[in-house]
């Protein structure tokens, strides 16, 4: 197969290893079960710490200089662990499985393609967290220009700039025991992450101020990264213990270093909302950077288990696909859609009901009060005309981008050297719906604040959903879009009819 082939061309007999690796349904609900109850320990500590960060620091203009620091391992996160990462490092190693599957007797690919990564990622990481701390003035000027105290916040993001290297390192890792099935020690990256947070705000709060929030995140990457050494050494040790006999030193496998940059460009894009918050946030009231933050936190919370889903079943379209079987792909894929928008679709509907009850619950003590709580509510209401197009683009976008993986196969020619264009559809995608966050925040911030930003983001993700629905058609997956849209059609009316039905 080469790097611009479809995958309907593959031959059958590739195809049809995709249902034979296809894990059972139980081995699914398993997976998603211990998935979902380690995620909700994770976020439960997430929760945790965004409650002490409002008892001990409130929304002020500390806070907002700590926020605009935390936007680099907000960057990274997406970048390095869930998202761009992931869509490169699952869709290569479900390749080099079925390669191994194949060929039994040969090298072994999956050893193959981590000699041929991991030590250019390494390096790149640390060139990366070096230069964002070397660069951490300019980089505050950049994101914040009005902010009231610059000075903490270029402390802080030095600080924060440690996160690059474990956060890559950690998404390597985890997409590499996912696209093997296992998926117990990723589970539990964020239950590490926000422990070493939760530590060093408990005890350094009063010696550090807001920094000790920013040395947590640095020192939560670190204990994320050690939970998955050891897990995916045990799975490198065991294929080359399966594979004693092959000898040859032949490669397998090819790296594409060029289907790289839209998957890069696509996360760096859609992560661009938040730093348009950000800029136009700057100039508001002191607070407002904080406001529209803790509604993002609570407001994700009804993304967790939609998300949930997607990571678990990823592994499995990106197998389907690297074996041929679209048929498979457009089924899981399809089965995604419909379970990620109905329980999203609960969440929202509560969050639309119940946010000033769940927000005065949650930080309405210490230094944040009944102001903050019914600003942080209303934007809330806004952001969760949103949520659903993010479920959405989660779930395709993964598909989208294992159809053309970062690696191929060696024994396949290559027909050009350069990039589709169509790999660039996401992008575009995600662009066009910049340009209506910005239009939309711009036209509406200087009468709406904060309100304004929140209508942005929702009108400008649900546009970029939209365009990729029509993008995994042009891909090759043929979602068949009658049931898709019926199916969504329905669940949105029971959202909108639980969300008008409001506690007195």
């Amino acid at each position: 197969m080469t790097t611009d082939q479809s995958v309907a061309e593959l031959p059958a007999a590739r195809r049809g290893s995709a249902a034979e690796a296809a894990p059972r349904r139980g081995f699914l609900a398993k997976a998603f079960g211990v998935t979902a109850l380690l995620s909700a320990a994770g976020s439960a500590l997430g929760l945790l710490r965004d409650l002490l960060l409002a008892r001990y620091f409130g929304a002020n203009q500390g806070t907002d200089a700590f926020l605009v620091a935390w936007t680099v391992p907000e960057t990274a996160a997406p970048l390095l662990i869930e998202d761009a990462m992931a869509f490169l490092m699952v869709p290569a190693f479900s390749l080099a499985l079925v390669l191994r599957e194949e060929r039994p007797d040969g090298p072994d690919p999956v050893r193959q393609l981590v000699k041929a990564t991991l030590p250019w990622l390494l390096l790149a990481l640390c060139t990366l967290s070096a230069a964002a701390a070397l660069g951490a003035p300019q980089l505050v000027d950049v994101l914040a220009p009005g902010l009231a105290d610059p000075q903490l916040a270029v402390t802080c993001t030095r600080i924060t700039a440690i996160t690059i290297l474990p956060f890559g390192v950690v998404g390597y890792l985890t997409s590499a025991l996912r696209a093997h099935h296992g998926f117990t020690a990723p589970a539990t990256i964020y239950v590490a992450y926000n422990l070493g947070i939760l530590g060093l705000l408990l005890t350094c709060h009063r010696l550090w101020g807001v920094r000790s929030a920013a040395l947590g995140v640095a020192f939560g990457s670190l204990l994320m990264a050690s939970v998955l050494i050891v897990p995916f050494i045990a799975r490198l040790r065991a294929g080359r213990r399966r594979r004693a006999r092959g000898r040859s030193a032949a490669r397998s496998l090819v790296l594409i270093p060029l289907a790289m940059l839209p998957v890069a460009a696509f996360t760096l894009t859609r992560q661009a909302q938040v730093f348009i918050e950000r800029y136009l946030g700057s100039g508001l009231p002191p607070g407002t950077i904080s406001h529209l933050n803790y509604a993002a936190k609570v407001s994700q919370l009804a993304m967790t288990s939609a998300i949930l889903i997607v990571t678990v079943t990823f592994p499995v379209v990106a197998r389907a696909l690297a074996a041929g079987d679209l048929t498979a792909a457009r089924d899981r894929v399809e089965k995604d859609l419909g379970q990620a928008s109905a329980v999203v679709l609960v969440g929202t509907a509560f969050l639309m009901a119940c946010a000033p009850s769940v927000v005065a619950l949650l930080f309405e003590r210490g230094a944040f009060g009944a102001h903050d709580t019914a600003a942080t509510a209303a934007v809330i209401r806004i952001y969760s005309f949103g949520l659903p197009a993010q479920a959405l683009v989660g779930v395709m976008v993964r598909p989208y981008f294992s159809v053309r993986p970062v690696v191929r196969r060696a024994d396949a020619p290559r027909t050009d050297s350069g990039p589709r264009l169509l790999d660039w559809f996401p992008v575009a995608a995600m662009g066009l719906g910049l340009l209506v966050t910005v239009g939309v925040g711009l036209a509406a911030t200087p009468r709406f604040g904060a309100l304004g930003l929140a209508a942005g983001n929702a009108a400008g993700i649900t546009t970029t959903a939209v365009l990729l629905l029509r993008g995994l058609l042009l891909r090759g997956i043929a979602l068949r879009m009658r049931p898709v849209l019926g199916g969504q059609a329905r669940v949105l009316a029971a959202a909108l009819g639980a969300a008008a039905v409001r506690p007195p």
